[in-house]
């Protein structure tokens, strides 16, 4: 082949190179784009937006990557990913944390209150090597960890107990000294539902159940002192699909169980938000201040995050240091418990112990009142 038509055949096969890459710098940029306003979107009316705030850790990971790339092949394209990314670094806080400021972590100037919230995973986490055999050792060993931390308030979703067990009874025996409320809904094999402990004075009570769900949210008035704050203990409507599943589908190329994961995304991603709006709209007609803990199953890029943060605070953004991540099976991909608290206050410490009792890690937070 002459040198001429070589010459030529490699200038081509570079154009196209070029031209690839800077369409895919520009698809990969306008997903990350996407994830920015998804926050503002409710996805009950559009639900596929929802998807790219799902995934604004990939694609803030990748853009990066394409950045790097561009750098190092020298090409001017590099300012597509660099233009896309900016806003990340006002989001990216929301994730992960260098550490709490040294003047504030720790140093709390007047009364505190102590919250935990944790997704207990229905107490379905056995350990053979630990000597977790069953679900009812795997409750104490819950409790018997909460006890160790101390909190005055405590936000347990996904609680279940077996047969026919007192769900009273049971928690009066392993943490005494705390009120006990509760919400479950009966089934062949027990109960399950929410808990909220307290060592505070209980002054009222409610739930706020969910159309078509299992899940639901409750609310507890606590008394510290002449101060009054509501807690919401929120357990938004879950994905119920399972990871593992679903890659094992797409590597068998199993349709249907593709299909079903994409239909129970949709109908949690259009279910959520409502749930969302309906929490949101029961805080805005309570005449106190409001805490908001629990498993959102949303990122802190969703609308579910974006609303219930207005006119409160995120504990872990506040106090936390290292990865925000919550959902053990995915870390540290994940974050999808808070514990949100009134803007006036301020939060003394925040942390996520790596505890293997549940699939989600509880969170810890000193909140100075």
């Amino acid at each position: 082949m002459p040198k001429a038509k070589k010459k030529d055949n490699k200038k081509k096969n570079a154009t196209f190179f070029g031209i690839t890459s800077r369409v895919l710098m520009l698809i990969v940029a306008a997903l990350l784009a996407l994830s920015y306003v998804s926050i503002a979107i409710n996805p009950a009316k559009v639900w596929l937006v929802s998807l790219s705030g799902l995934l604004f850790v990939p694609l803030m990971t990748l853009n990066v990557l394409l950045l790097l790339w561009a750098i190092k092949r020298l090409s001017k394209s590099f300012v597509i990913p660099l233009l896309a990314l900016i806003p990340s670094f006002f989001f990216i806080g929301r994730y992960v944390q260098i550490g709490a400021e040294e003047e504030q972590a720790g140093q709390a100037k007047g009364e505190t209150v102590k919250v935990m919230t944790w997704n207990v995973g229905r107490f379905a986490m056995l350990d053979e090597e630990a000597g977790i055999r069953n679900m009812q050792q795997c409750a104490d060993s819950v409790f018997d960890y909460i006890l160790s931390q101390d909190p005055d308030i405590v936000c347990l979703q996904e609680f279940k107990l077996s047969g026919s067990q007192k769900v009273r009874d049971y928690l009066s025996r392993k943490m005494k000294g705390y009120s006990v409320e509760y919400y479950m809904f009966p089934s062949g094999s027990g109960s399950f539902g929410n808990v909220t402990l307290s060592r505070l004075p209980i002054k009222d009570k409610g739930k706020i159940k969910f159309e078509q769900s299992a899940n639901l949210a409750i609310y507890t008035d606590h008394q510290v002192g002449d101060r009054r704050f509501r807690v919401y203990n929120c357990h938004f409507e879950s994905y119920n699909i399972s990871f593992t599943g679903f890659a094992k589908a797409l590597l068998q190329r199993d349709n249907t169980v593709i299909n079903e994961t994409g239909t129970k995304m949709k109908r949690s991603i259009t279910r959520r938000p409502k749930q969302v709006d309906q929490v949101f709209s029961h805080i805005e007609d309570c005449p106190i201040e409001s805490f908001v803990c629990g498993d959102f199953n949303d990122n802190p890029m969703s609308y579910t995050y974006y609303r219930m943060t207005r006119h409160r605070e995120d504990s872990f953004v506040e106090a936390g240091k290292g990865f925000g991540a919550t959902y053990a099976l995915l870390w540290p991909m994940l974050r999808i418990d808070y514990i949100l608290y009134p803007s006036r206050y301020d939060a003394v410490t925040n942390d996520i112990p790596r505890v293997n009792l549940s699939d989600h890690y509880p969170v810890i937070s000193e909140i100075e009142l």
